[in-house]
């Protein structure tokens, strides 16, 4: 039940992380005027936003560290659950790239998906890294954007209306993180590689059927 407490504590913290990304983003692209990003800058959103997601993690393990789990023990279980999160991202952009691949077979006005497994390795292992990384220097994740972003999650969870909204997020992360470890490590074992379907009597050769994590 403490695990289960945890990962439901953390999944409000994504939650509302995301909330205030998304705030961010939304500025970011009104500032853009409409330009399309280059390959180069979704990735280097995303690494930063990586970043970010990573400093605020650790930085609610250590502030938990009163809870009766050992503050190592929640972070091998909040590593897990970052891991299980990022490879659940990255399965949906290749989703997502697909659907735009077949979307654009019959509407060449339909811009293309932006994305780089490469690039998708290197922010995610690269974000990885920094978590192990702040296990040996933790005075790194006490930056001034990372105390905002921990100080805005707490005062938005403590609000009534939007508290309660983001701790019923929190419940559903506790169910979805369950089967996105699920389709996480089916994910590994396939190599990274998605599942193509057997060809129909239809001719549809290249249709592709994809599986998206929740």
């Amino acid at each position: 039940m403490e695990i289960l407490d945890f990962i439901f504590r953390l999944g409000v913290v994504f939650a509302i992380y995301g909330f205030l990304w998304g705030i961010f983003e939304i500025g970011i692209r009104l500032l853009m005027a409409g330009r399309q990003r280059s390959i180069g800058e979704v990735y280097l959103f995303k690494g930063i936003k990586y970043f970010f997601l990573v400093n605020v993690t650790f930085l609610f393990c250590i502030h938990e560290s009163e809870a009766d789990l050992f503050v190592l023990h929640q972070l091998i279980i909040a590593g897990i659950i970052l891991l299980t999160y990022f490879l659940g991202k990255l399965q949906n952009s290749q989703n997502r790239m697909v659907m735009f691949q077949m979307m654009g077979r019959g509407l060449p006005n339909v811009p293309n998906a932006q994305f780089s497994l490469r690039g998708e390795i290197i922010v995610i292992v690269g974000s990885l890294l920094l978590f192990l990384g702040l296990y040996f220097y933790p005075e790194w994740a006490s930056n001034t954007a990372s105390k905002w972003f921990v100080d805005s999650i707490k005062n938005i969870d403590d609000t009534p209306v939007f508290g309660f909204v983001f701790k019923v997020i929190g419940f559903f992360f506790v169910v979805s993180i369950i089967a996105r470890m699920i389709n996480a490590f089916n994910f590994l074992l396939s190599g990274g590689k998605v599942k193509r379907s057997a060809r129909n009597n239809s001719d549809d050769d290249d249709f592709t059927d994809y599986e998206e994590i929740n």
